[in-house]
């Protein structure tokens, strides 16, 4: 038997047998990002800290995010535009400076990164609204936060805007992590006793990152 298709020409989505389809160029953008969010998952956090012209420190969180290469090391972030399609503050400061840090996000400190996703007033600290501090970084003007046990200090590559989008590749100039997650025997860094957390769907969604299993490579 052939497959049943039904088209739902205002949204762009098409049902058939066993599946549903989506044509992107049909939906709203809402429909994409909970397409794209419901399945790419989970996503690594980057909770970026950077400084503006006047030298205050702006953080914030985004799961648009990965690295793209070890030689030279990459990283890239997708950042879309506050609600008045105006650049975000991170946008900002990475294109004013040049320079950001990200610093991984633990379960211990994950409810203080998703304080820290809210659209503060410009200039505002978000870290000092949470309770959070900051340490100097060794490469780069922004700071570490504190409390976050891994970071990654980062010089702008590019930025290209798409759409609404900001596209952000930066080179990784120094990395950094807690004495307590690195074994100096092994010379190995003890990811699973960091417990980083990653971002799911919906808009609370998260997960651990403690159910580990190995596939051994043929």
């Amino acid at each position: 038997m052939g497959s049943m298709v039904f088209l739902l020409p205002l949204w762009g989505i098409v049902f058939r047998e066993h599946a549903m389809e989506i044509d992107f160029e049909s939906v709203t953008a809402l429909e994409r990002y909970q397409f794209l969010t419901h399945t790419v998952v989970p996503r690594p956090i980057a909770w970026v800290t950077t400084v503006n012209s006047e030298g205050k420190v702006n953080a914030a969180p985004f799961s648009f995010f990965n690295v793209f290469g070890s030689n030279p090391a990459v990283v890239a972030l997708g950042i879309g535009a506050r609600r008045d399609d105006s650049p975000k503050d991170t946008v900002r400061n990475i294109s004013d400076n040049g320079e950001f840090v990200i610093n991984m996000v633990t379960e211990k400190l994950a409810e203080k990164m998703v304080q820290t996703s809210f659209e503060y007033a410009h200039g505002e600290s978000e870290l000092e609204a949470v309770g959070l501090s900051t340490v100097p970084s060794i490469s780069v003007a922004p700071p570490r936060i504190a409390e976050s046990p891994v970071h990654l200090e980062c010089r702008r590559l590019s930025i290209q805007e798409i759409g609404v989008n900001r596209l952000i590749l930066g080179t990784v100039l120094h990395g950094g992590v807690d004495d307590e997650f690195y074994d100096t025997d092994s010379e190995r860094i003890l990811t699973d006793k960091i417990g980083t957390v990653g971002r799911m769907h919906g808009p609370a969604g998260y997960t651990r990152t403690h159910d580990l299993f190995e596939i051994e490579r043929p």
